[in-house]
């Protein structure tokens, strides 16, 4: 899922694979939400590489993925090109309205897995976003959403705002660095009630995530800070102060977020980040 507050498009599907392979295989409880049925047409906002979106296809009608990262949309049109109704565009999610396919009341169901808390960052289009997915619903329609919610991956999101600071940032500057928009569960539903929606479930969970692979391959924490930490990293004015954040980072959190070790059967001394999922069931009343 792009950064839609970055003009860079970091993501590839190469360092989505290494650092978040994770996202979409622990996507089954909002799946279940979504309840995809044969009549469904569905809209998934920030569908990044498609993944996931392509699962909905074989269980709908037609699915149609949306992402601000031209490199992840080319990545899911060349995986997906001979899936009959599934269809990727570029666009920028906090602009819906401005969509060339943009079009009211044609959608049965709107999906989201771990892309909204990009996408809702800026305060200034938050409720066009959430007005515009109101929109393209169907009446009945559902909106089924998973996000980072409050307090989601503190710890590295406490390490990256330090590091950069050591490097000149000012503490507010590093404040408004931050990419993402981890809303509590009051507020999301109150947000959700402003434009019309009726809530029907939410749900917090702590999810302690392991990360995919090794820092020697690419991956790891370090991995992991360079693809969702890049508008942290990108603030300082010199390659060499990027480098020194990320390894200050890395060193930082390793015994924090280090479990057991190599010698231990049942946990192997992989490095786990301290998710908090915000899943929300709403509709558009009839």
């Amino acid at each position: 899922m792009a950064d839609q507050h970055h003009p860079k498009d970091h993501w590839t599907p190469e360092a989505y694979l290494t650092s978040a392979s994770f996202v979409p295989s622990l996507a089954t409880t909002i799946l279940e939400w979504l309840n995809p049925q044969p009549e469904d047409i569905i809209l998934d906002l920030g569908c990044g590489d498609g993944a996931l979106t392509s699962q909905l296809k074989p269980r709908s009608s037609s699915v149609t993925g949306v992402d601000a990262s031209a490199n992840l949309i080319t990545a899911a049109k060349k995986s997906h090109a001979a899936t009959a109704g599934l269809s990727f565009h570029v666009h920028d999610c906090r602009y819906l309205a401005r969509w060339v396919n943009f079009q009211e009341a044609a959608y049965t169901k709107v999906f989201s897995n771990a892309a909204l808390h990009w996408i809702l960052r800026d305060p200034s289009s938050r409720a066009s976003v959430l007005s515009d997915t109101y929109a393209v619903l169907k009446p009945g329609g559902a909106f089924a959403f998973e996000m980072g919610g409050a307090g989601n991956c503190a710890e590295v999101h406490t390490a990256l705002m330090a590091a950069v600071v050591r490097q000149g940032v000012s503490i507010q500057d590093a404040r408004e660095l931050c990419p993402w928009f981890f809303p509590s569960e009051s507020t999301m539903r109150r947000m959700l009630l402003d434009v019309g929606f009726s809530v029907e479930k939410t749900e917090v969970e702590y999810r302690s995530t392991k990360l995919t692979a090794r820092e020697e391959e690419g991956g790891g924490i370090e991995g992991w800070v360079r693809l969702m930490g890049a508008r942290f990293l990108d603030a300082l004015d010199s390659e060499g102060k990027r480098e020194v954040a990320v390894r200050e980072v890395c060193e930082l959190l390793k015994t924090v977020i280090t479990h057991g070790d190599e010698e231990d059967e049942e946990d192997d001394g992989g490095m786990f980040l301290g998710y908090v999922r915000l899943r929300v069931l709403a509709r558009k009343p009839v």
